[in-house]
């Protein structure tokens, strides 16, 4: 298939290999969107003037790529995906807001993105080598790291931060302004309204750390002697709860404090500072 319309080539210096984009004469592309060297775009896809597609991407069929879009390289999108709509917000007032989507990703079929609002950066935000299942939302204003795996139905609601390298079984909800922190499990059918912990399994409705996450840290090659320190510091936070501070107490007086448990109690202190177990939702300081 060749290009049927003109269009405009963003070149990647990381690319050693230059080929036009294919193009089928069934997709709608707009002559201002910026498209990168082997670009593959499918029949009924729809790309609009204000997009920008890296080099290798593949739009398989049916796909909208729309608003101010920025999509890196090597993305595999499928079916009846939409990227760049509309925020799903009543305050939106059509601002040019944007999403910006890194390397490396797969959106399986009907994944949802949408646009930022006014309300912070105007931004949403994707990384790179994540893996997006059938029928994901990704709603305004979040942001989403690398190295994320989220399951068939997954839905983050506005201005959700996920950190890296966490996983999401099927059809989780997240509430609003909530964050997974990085190496999280999130159970199926989890209700996520409050910050769930790095290192951690959640699960419930609502969820809540039920373990330490061990596969995800061993995959990922902790070292044996963090992975204990995690184990310990759950079972003061969690199982025979001694509270923040006492638990920082006793992991120091054992010498077990490492750089994960740093992270970790960084974590909760921020989740403290915000609404109802959400660090970033600020809201109730208003008053």
């Amino acid at each position: 298939m060749k290009p049927t319309i003109p269009f405009k080539v963003v070149r990647d210096d990381s690319e050693d290999r230059w080929e036009a984009p294919k193009i089928s004469p069934l997709a709608v592309v707009d002559p201002r969107a910026n498209i990168g060297p082997g670009v593959e775009i499918g029949p009924f896809c729809m790309v609009g003037p204000d997009v920008s597609i890296g080099a290798g991407t593949i739009l398989h069929n049916n796909v909208s790529i729309i608003g101010h879009t920025k999509i890196g390289c090597r993305n595999k999108i499928f079916a009846n995906c939409v990227i760049g709509g509309e925020p799903q917000d009543h305050s939106y007032r059509g601002t040019p807001t944007r999403v910006e989507v890194g390397d490396d990703n797969t959106f399986r079929e009907g994944v949802t993105i949408n646009r930022g609002t006014e309300k912070e950066a105007g931004l949403t935000y994707v990384g790179s080598h994540n893996y997006f299942m059938t029928g994901c939302h990704i709603a305004h204003d979040c942001h989403v790291g690398s190295h994320i795996t989220m399951a068939n139905g997954c839905m983050l609601g506005g201005h959700v931060h996920v950190h890296d390298y966490v996983t999401f079984s099927g059809v989780v909800a997240c509430h609003h302004f909530v964050s997974i922190g990085s190496y999280c499990f999130v159970a199926g059918l989890s209700r996520v309204i409050q910050d769930a912990p790095p290192f951690m399994l959640c699960d419930g409705i609502p969820s809540r750390p039920r373990k330490v996450n061990l596969v995800a840290l061993r995959r990922n090659q902790f070292p044996s002697a963090e992975i204990a320190s995690l184990t310990e510091a759950y079972r003061l936070l969690y199982h025979d709860p001694v509270g923040t501070e006492n638990a920082k107490r006793i992991l120091n007086e054992q010498g077990l404090w490492c750089p994960a448990l740093d992270h970790l109690f960084q974590f909760l202190e921020h989740k403290l500072n915000g609404m109802k177990g959400r660090g970033r939702d600020q809201r109730s300081k208003v008053a």
